[in-house]
């Protein structure tokens, strides 16, 4: 059970993302090449694991569809996925699956990606897969309307989100007349209007290799990689490409919209028209938006002094315009009228005033130094590339890095005074609606049983044979260094040469749920909620200050991380751990949190989302749970600072913590840097036991909470299983759970339930296996007509892994997904960061993905039947339901 935190950086959801960072990349690493036919091709080299990214952007997206057909390229990227002259949907599932990597596309207004991150070895296949969708796409009426049902669960997903609605009003409003009216997502109403042969027409015009740009980033040789490509793509002709719309912008038009919301909080949205991602003022309002989006910044500064739960700046750019959004948070039963007036005045300040040039400065560096850290992720590197020609029409990432260094202060003055005009406002208020109180389910989950035998075994062809014919445990290229300090803290190092930066991953292994004395539920949301506060040595903007100055990113608490400048790697780690052991805790911000935390709990606990999480684990759980607990606004506005502290002081302990350093540093220089830093950190008591103890199995159940605001039902199957993190029953059961949902269409429900019967768009299964409990759960979203026929075939499918053991071809699909999972796992340092630290926590050793590896490759179908056998129960599920009454 994942348990709903009052975290509120976490609880918002937000997607505030200050803008793309770009990597710096030495042209001895780049090849690029134009192919007679017009295929522009970028090839970067990146050895940090052995991994590659493919990704296809196609020049054409919801700009160019038909007018009426706002979906239309949307649903050509769904029927991508149904097979091509020569491959077969059967077959194009099963060789994704087997490469075991993600396999997926977006589109977006004017490109439509579609990209592979694989294993290094697998990159032929990855090409040939490419070329096969260039070259042609099978679009038959049949297929196309089994796919209908698909994308339109996609789209009652969508709109079962008031931020979504709401961001939709403000494109029509904010771009009239131009094809940004409409998102690229689609509508209902024109799928069903929808033909096959205008799908195939769309893809037949626009996806040409002069239309296209290819980039593959990895651990690639490029001149073997550019011969492959030419071999692939070479024979492929151009083709005459149509115009491009035109985009005339009008002058917006104020607006105000008013939506409930089911989120336990409210927002206040002011959006206004941006410079695109093509405008030679873009870096500008990068810049610009980063700045205003700064914890020095007065829109954040509304958090800190309890005007609002949150306040903050982020922007979202299409290549002819973008949109930029500042956003305040109140509590459930709060007024946002203080929260508007505030953001109004804070904007038309920026407009007669101007911003704080010395944000504008932090937030160039703050962008440019993030330009190396986009090495650290070989998808990353990739999408950077990707973003700077496709999206962006630059030559390469440096290029943008040039244009945000020529930024200036009177430059971002200038754009902000020409944008925040109160005249061409887009105002949001989306206020938190209670939902109903969950009711007993019935009349869903088991009336219907549909057949669900898999398929017969899918024929590779010769060539995906070949390359999956033999099946091994990859050689991990980790070689981390562990050390225990004398005071108990855990240091794992993995040094990495790929950028001149650090990443830090820290854990406290703390549970409030045993750790917090009764009565005091809501403690540790309230200490979370102090660390961005300063020091006992800084205050709040000194700390900023600070971490500006040298380009750091830092976040302090029970999780903590730092991201740094290989340079300044001491100068950071030595302000995480003055954050982390001395933190400010001051009386004023008490109050200030406090109030917002009780705040957020009044909301959170008439949400849908709570009450679902909650309805859900009181019928797995028995009564009285620890793990039931959670925080009222009674119990959190009892608390004092004192119990705060003294929270504080019992459960952050160093022999508790486990820090994890990935990057450009040695293994002894940074023991010496975290020993100086955290060294002196003292343990008092005697060590707690932080884990779960041990449940029973739970009985069957159904439960329904309403969610007036959602258009489609979102649906957990789930029970608790009598499997731990070192039980090697896990081994079976995960490899098991690739059967069933792995691999995108070559999974078994995604099969069933999608392609063959069109009830979901996702359906997903997992495993989460804790110290001494565990739960096991499928998951997924549908229209309230299709709950019960889906939840039945979710039955079906898993008696049916009771009842015989899976295919031999299913089995080893299953394996190499898993197998080739493994690089995939060290492809960033954020996968590298996690990994261990997760693996420390559970005390294995840190090459027990390797250790993984041999389990799955020697475990039997036979092995895998009996573990579904012995350990999941169809018919013990308690299948939860939230949004609209399921109907019979």
């Amino acid at each position: 059970m994942k348990k709903q935190t009052l975290r509120l950086a976490a609880a918002i959801g937000l997607a505030l993302v200050t803008g793309s960072a770009f990597a710096a990349t030495n042209d001895a690493d780049v090849t690029r090449a134009t192919l007679d036919n017009g295929l522009r091709v970028v090839i970067v080299r990146d050895t940090l694991a052995p991994v590659v990214t493919t990704e296809m952007n196609y020049l054409a997206g919801s700009d160019e569809v038909p007018a009426g057909f706002p979906g239309t390229a949307h649903a050509v990227e769904h029927m991508m996925f149904r097979g091509s002259p020569g491959l077969s949907k059967d077959q194009l599932a099963a060789i994704a699956a087997n490469m075991g990597g993600a396999f997926n596309a977006d589109t977006t207004q004017g490109v439509t990606q579609y990209y592979f991150v694989a294993p290094a070895q697998d990159l032929d296949v990855a090409l040939h897969v490419q070329s096969l969708r260039m070259r042609g796409v099978d679009m038959s009426p049949k297929e196309w309307a089994k796919e209908r049902g698909a994308i339109e669960q996609e789209v009652s997903r969508d709109l079962s989100s008031p931020d979504f609605k709401f961001y939709t009003q403000m494109l029509e409003q904010m771009f009239a007349g131009t094809p940004y009216a409409h998102t690229p997502l689609g509508t209902r109403p024109s799928f069903d209007k929808t033909t096959a042969a205008m799908l195939k027409a769309f893809h037949d015009t626009w996806y040409a290799p002069n239309n296209a740009i290819l980039v593959i980033a990895g651990d690639v040789d490029p001149a073997t990689t550019l011969a492959k490509v030419k071999q692939e793509f070479g024979g492929i002709a151009k083709k005459a490409l149509p115009a491009r719309p035109a985009f005339a912008f009008k002058p917006v038009q104020a607006k105000t919209v008013q939506l409930p919301t089911d989120n336990p909080y409210g927002s206040v949205y002011l959006g206004y028209r941006m410079p695109g991602l093509t405008s030679q003022d873009y870096a500008t309002a990068l810049v610009m938006s980063q700045a205003l989006g700064s914890q020095r910044a007065a829109l954040a500064g509304m958090r800190f002094d309890g005007t609002a739960l949150y306040g903050g700046f982020f922007d979202q750019s299409m290549p002819q315009a973008g949109v930029g959004m500042a956003v305040g948070i109140f509590p459930k039963g709060g007024n946002p009228q203080p929260i508007l007036a505030k953001m109004q005045t804070i904007l038309a300040d920026a407009a007669s005033k101007g911003i704080d040039p010395t944000l504008v400065d932090a937030a160039k560096r703050k962008a440019i130094a993030a330009l190396e850290f986009k090495k650290n992720s070989v998808d990353g590197l990739a999408n950077a590339w990707s973003s700077a020609l496709a999206f962006q029409g630059a030559e390469s990432p440096d290029a943008i890095k040039a244009a945000i260094e020529a930024v200036t202060p009177a430059a971002v003055n200038v754009l902000a005074k020409q944008t925040f005009d109160s005249a061409h406002a887009i105002t949001a208020i989306l206020t938190p609606e209670s939902s109903g109180k969950p009711v007993a389910g019935k009349g869903f989950g088991g009336a219907e049983s549909f057949a669900s035998t898999p398929d017969k075994p899918v024929q590779l062809p010769a060539w995906a044979e070949q390359a999956f014919a033999k099946l091994e445990v990859p050689k991990s290229s980790l070689k981390p260094v562990a050390y225990t300090l004398p005071n108990g803290l855990k240091l794992i190092v993995q040094p990495e040469t790929i950028s001149d930066t650090v990443e830090l991953y820290g854990a406290v292994q703390t549970n409030e749920d045993l750790q917090a004395p009764k009565g005091e539920e809501g403690v540790a949301d309230v200490l979370e909620g102090l660390f961005p506060f300063g020091t006992e040595h800084l205050d709040r903007l000194a700390f900023q200050q600070a971490l500006d100055a040298i380009s750091a990113h830092e976040s302090a608490g029970s999780s903590f991380s730092l991201a740094v400048p290989s340079a300044h790697f001491a100068e950071g780690v030595k302000l995480l751990a003055d954050n982390e052991l001395r933190p400010a805790l001051p009386a004023q911000a008490f109050t200030v949190v406090q109030r917002q935390v009780a705040g957020a709990a009044a909301g959170i606990l008439q949400s849908p989302g709570f009450l679902f999480e909650q309805g859900l684990g009181k019928a797995l759980l028995p009564a009285n749970d620890p793990s039931l607990r959670h925080p009222t606004p009674q119990n959190v506005m009892a608390l004092t600072l004192d119990k705060v502290k003294a929270y504080y002081a019992q459960t952050f302990r160093p022999d508790l913590t486990i820090i994890v350093v990935v990057g450009k540093v040695d293994p002894a220089q940074a023991k010496n840097v975290i020993e100086q830093a955290f060294g002196d950190w003292k343990a008092q008591g005697t060590k707690p036991d932080t884990n779960y103890a041990a449940v029973p199995a739970n009985p069957p159940g159904k439960l329904h909470v309403p969610d007036a605001s959602a258009v489609q039902d979102s649906v957990d199957m789930a029970q608790t299983i009598a499997i731990t993190f070192n039980d090697p029953a896990r081994f079976a059961i995960n490899l098991g759970n690739q059967v069933l949902g792995g691999g995108f269409y070559a999974s078994r429900l995604t099969r069933d339930l999608r392609e063959k019967h069109g009830l979901v768009y996702t359906v997903g299964v997992g495993l989460d296996a804790r110290k001494h409990r565990g739960s096991y759960k499928v998951f997924f979203g549908c229209d309230p007509d299709k709950v019960a026929a889906a939840s039945a075939l979710v039955v079906q499918n898993l008696k049916q892994m009771q009842q015989q053991p899976v295919t031999d071809t299913e089995l080893k699909q299953a394996k190499g997904i898993l197998l080739r999972r493994i690089p995939l796992g060290e492809s960033s340092f954020g996968a590298i960061g996690s990994q261990l630290l997760t693996l420390s926590q559970e005390g294995k050793p840190l090459d027990a993905m390797t250790i993984a590896g041999q389990h799955y490759l020697q475990l039997t179908a036979p092995e895998v039947q009996a573990a579904f056998k012995q350990y999941v129960r169809p018919d013990g599920l308690v299948t939860a339901v939230k949004g609209p009454a399921p109907k019979d």
